[in-house]
């Protein structure tokens, strides 16, 4: 019998549990996939701690991939043995699963499963950033938050292979040689440097026209400050807790910003725009534009070591639960 690692009540990693299922056939436009890798997330310890509430039991995961082991009615884009990948519905902490066939996307030959699986919520999320919630171009001078993390990774390769200057932030040395791997020409370690002041330094006052923000209230009003007049403050993340209680109006009296806080699934909802970003992931993963770094594997039961390894900023790149 398959398992899944799940959570009866909010709280703690010591929550999860490892327990045994029964999964069924797939329903009309259902597959059924057996997963070989599932990614971590923030997202994950989220849900878990009840910052996301989700109804109970819930089992985690919004990342994965696999191999599909039988197709339900109605669905004619996969067959038994393709190597597919998703990113959500929930759900991915599992051995076996049902999965609507409209959210998953064909893995290409020379993409290994377990980078798909690191790359589906993580690569896409960059996709978004960078190709349309703020379009990067050639000439810009972009600031970028846990640059040595799994998104940070990813977004700054992407950002300056799209001909972009990129600022990283880390909270250590360690993680400052990872940022410049990832292609940033400048690493703020900001438990020695204020990153508003190196970035108007960097900047020669001007600030920059965009700041990706994936930690949350720890860097959110400084951020704002590192914008240049009309800059877009991306907010997509809270891995320093939710940014609460903000008064719009500094928005004005910073320069006219423009504040956004997107999601994955909003860009992603309609079929064609998550083929479309699934492609233009692959490509650039595929071309090496793009160098995925699974710094940490654990065991799928394992899965509460790997939240708590995650929440004490111990883990770097991109981490995968193997089932």
């Amino acid at each position: 019998m398959p398992h899944v690692m799940r959570i009866h009540e909010h709280g703690g990693p010591e929550k999860l549990k490892w327990e045994e299922i029964q999964v069924g056939d797939p329903g009309p436009g259902q597959v059924r996939v057996r997963n070989t890798a599932v990614g971590l997330n923030f997202i994950d310890c989220y849900q878990r701690s009840g910052l996301y509430p989700m109804p109970m039991p819930f089992t985690l995961g919004s990342e994965g991939a696999g191999v599909v082991e039988a197709v339900g009615p109605k669905v004619k884009e996969f067959k038994v043995g393709d190597h597919v990948a998703y990113s959500g519905p929930v759900g991915a902490y599992a051995q076996v699963l049902l999965r609507p066939a409209d959210r998953l996307v064909k893995v290409p030959a020379g993409i290994d499963d377990k980078v798909a699986a690191a790359i589906m919520l993580k690569g896409m999320t960059a996709w978004y950033l960078v190709k349309r919630t703020y379009k990067v171009r050639k000439g810009d001078t972009i600031l970028v938050h846990a640059a040595a993390g799994g998104v940070g990774q990813i977004l700054c390769q992407w950002a300056k292979h799209l001909g972009a200057t990129v600022i990283g932030t880390v909270g250590s040395d360690e993680k400052a040689v990872l940022a410049k791997k990832a292609g940033c020409k400048h690493v703020i370690v900001t438990s020695r440097e204020k990153f508003v002041d190196r970035v108007k330094e960097i900047t020669k006052g001007k600030g920059v026209p965009v700041v990706y923000d994936g930690v949350g209230k720890d860097t959110f009003m400084d951020s704002l400050d590192c914008l240049a007049p009309l800059g877009l403050m991306a907010s997509f993340g809270n891995a320093s807790g939710a940014v609460t209680q903000f008064n719009p109006g500094v928005l004005a009296q910073k320069g006219g910003l423009f504040l956004t806080r997107p999601t994955l699934f909003t860009y992603t909802a309609k079929r064609e725009d998550l083929v479309k970003a699934a492609q233009d992931l692959f490509a650039v993963v595929k071309s090496k534009a793009v160098k995925i770094s699974i710094n940490q594997t654990y065991p799928l039961r394992d899965a509460a070591q790997a939240h708590i390894d995650l929440e004490a900023r111990k883990t770097t790149g991109s981490t995968v639960l193997l089932p």
